[in-house]
């Protein structure tokens, strides 16, 4: 049995950042494991530029963002464990890992970071009808095979999905030579940022279908051609808009989701339906206590900027939790979306005697030109705010600060369109 006071359990940017945090409030007795050889995590084969704008004030490359937090992770001399397999986690906060120096092992802590990240869906979950041929790819997939391994997968790619890996993937394609056809989302407006969008298609010339999808696959044993059809307000394939495309190569970015097995399976953890991530309060611990969740396994990120920030708090107030123990609960206050927003986190607010402010996060259910942020407490408005260009794709986030967060009993937050 080894002893540590806090693991963190994933090495991308969530896991650095909260065990960069946890040192500098206290705790030095730090555990981080990691799959992989290298820390870093998805960063390490992103080697476009536009990382860091919020956090660091800078525009950098994704391994340069990474690297600036690994660089603080070694300067604390925190201690990690690479190519280390997570097999379960206890709601004792032991957690059995399978380490290839170590072999199989048991790890006992005072608190868990989860930091896992999340995963790519693939053809299989969306189940597009036609043959399995070679040639259809996750894009993050694709992205690993041209900026890690050195090949490219094809040279007449299709696109389904215009979720942000698959519109940087249509630009770097064409870079490399390939002849990116086009490109399908299936809703009436995009999923990935504008700033994409713009750099990564209308720069280049190549085509968004809205309300559009791949309807079959054609080929065998390798991709030859798609078909791609027109969609209606249900989202079901209308007749007569099929369209046949020659390609080689089909990338999927059809949407991410977080990857909580060991959370779900071994800790018996409780999970929110909106966004298959923890249940989480305003200290983003989870139903099992001592257990926090960051980053895109606690729910999808638009900006990585984002992710470091939320691992910078969890790793936070684990410490606290640590030092300090737990503070006594005045009150639960809960927390819902409501009209016009998707999903909002946290779930839940304890309430104690140093709660004086809360952020939520939360993403819109469709674009709006203008709108208004709205929290309220049952039916009273307890703040409200103006917001221009509220998409789906991006994430907002609004505080609360008050000292009286026990007269709530039930925060709502919605968007009135404007």
């Amino acid at each position: 049995m080894i002893y540590r006071d806090l693991v963190i359990i994933g090495g991308g940017s969530a896991g650095l950042a909260a065990a960069v945090s946890a040192y500098d409030n206290g705790v030095k007795s730090i555990l981080l494991l990691e799959k992989s050889p290298e820390l870093g995590g998805i960063l390490n084969q992103c080697i476009h530029n536009g990382f860091g704008l919020h956090r660091f004030k800078e525009e950098l490359t994704g391994p340069e963002y990474a690297a600036r937090y690994i660089k603080e992770f070694r300067a604390r001399n925190i201690e990690a464990m690479n190519e280390t397999q997570v097999l379960k986690l206890h709601e004792d906060l032991t957690v059995d890992v399978m380490s290839s120096k170590l072999g199989l092992e048991t790890i006992q802590a005072k608190a868990v970071v989860l930091a896992m990240g999340c995963n790519e869906r693939t053809g299989g979950q969306i189940s597009i009808p036609g043959d399995r041929p070679k040639g259809v790819y996750t894009a993050g997939l694709a992205q690993k095979h041209l900026n890690i391994d050195g090949y490219l997968v094809g040279k007449r790619v299709y696109i389904l999905g215009s979720g942000d890996i698959g519109l940087i993937m249509a630009r770097r394609m064409t870079l490399e030579g390939a002849k990116v056809l086009g490109v399908s989302e299936l809703m009436p407006y995009s999923n990935g940022l504008n700033r994409n969008i713009v750099q990564c298609l209308k720069d280049f010339d190549i085509p968004l279908r809205l309300h559009n999808t791949v309807t079959k696959i054609i080929g065998k044993p390798n991709l030859t051609a798609i078909e791609i059809s027109d969609v209606d307000d249900n989202l079901r394939p209308i007749k007569g808009t099929e369209q046949i495309i020659e390609c080689d190569t089909l990338l999927l970015s059809v949407g991410l989701y977080p990857i909580n097995t060991i959370f779900t399976e071994g800790a018996h953890g409780k999970l929110y339906a909106k966004t298959k991530g923890a249940f989480v309060d305003q200290n983003l611990e989870t139903s099992i206590p001592g257990v926090f969740s960051a980053g895109n396994v606690l729910h999808v990120h638009d900006l990585v900027d984002f992710v470091s920030m939320e691992g910078e708090i969890a790793g936070k107030n684990a410490a606290n939790l640590i030092l300090n123990g737990r503070k006594d609960v005045k009150k639960v206050v809960e927390v819902t979306e409501s009209n016009n927003v998707g999903y909002v986190l946290p779930n839940i607010i304890n309430v104690t005697e140093a709660t004086d402010s809360v952020e939520f996060s939360f993403r819109v259910r469709k674009p709006m030109k203008r709108g208004e942020i709205i929290i309220r407490d049952g039916d009273t408005v307890v703040k409200s705010i103006k917001a221009m260009d509220l998409l789906p794709s991006e994430m907002k986030k609004v505080t609360l600060k008050t000292n009286d967060f026990e007269s709530y009993n039930h925060l709502f937050v919605e968007v009135k369109e404007l």
